[in-house]
């Protein structure tokens, strides 16, 4: 009877030992897919993504940036785009919160295997705690900075297009230089990059 199983699911296996054990059945498989690989690095993604919810469901809360009622996960993927861990989290968190949850314990898990670990973010990952947790472990990691006017001023010559047809291939430009932001211990090395 489908009121049974509504009770089954809701009740019986919506328990935090139920998730937990989920997520450790998921990321065994995983792990049994990447013993079977050779490679010796392992790039880590990170992000978050809005789920829009309709109603009144536990939890959800109204996000300003997605503009919606929703749940916002958290989600940690390998470059073949499988799911390591995720976290689901009120609408109204923010994209980095709880990244030390998902994040430090597969870092850790990984180079225990002897793998060396790579991570990438986009900007709402662009904070000295994350910094400084990477390279206390040796883990290089690119992680987009969010935009701003000292960055734009510095490599103002990077994003004037060039005059003429554009190109079918994207044209693009490096700048390396130290930034030193006021809330950062110490300066980072940084690659702009830029498309036209």
């Amino acid at each position: 009877m489908t009121s049974r199983l509504q009770t089954f699911e809701t009740e019986m296996l919506a328990g935090e030992e139920d998730f937990g054990s989920l997520a450790r059945i998921n990321r065994e498989l995983i792990g049994k897919a990447e013993a079977i690989s050779a490679q010796q690095r392992i790039v880590l993604d990170m992000d978050s993504t809005e789920i829009p919810v309709y109603g009144q469901q536990e939890n959800s809360a109204y996000n300003g940036h997605f503009e919606s009622t929703c749940y916002h996960p958290l989600l940690l993927f390998n470059r073949e785009g499988d799911c390591l861990a995720a976290k689901l989290r009120p609408g109204n968190v923010h994209s980095a919160d709880d990244w030390k949850e998902l994040l430090l314990p597969e870092i850790e898990r990984q180079q225990n295997l002897g793998k060396e670990v790579v991570f990438r973010a986009d900007a709402a990952f662009a904070k000295p705690e994350i910094y400084e947790a990477l390279e206390e472990r040796s883990v290089k990691y690119a992680i987009r900075i969010p935009a701003n006017e000292n960055l734009e001023r510095d490599i103002s010559e990077l994003l004037t297009r060039p005059v003429g047809r554009p190109s079918h291939k994207p044209v693009v430009w490096y700048k390396d230089f130290l930034y030193q932001a006021a809330s950062w211990k110490t300066a980072r090395r940084v690659v702009a990059k830029v498309e036209s």
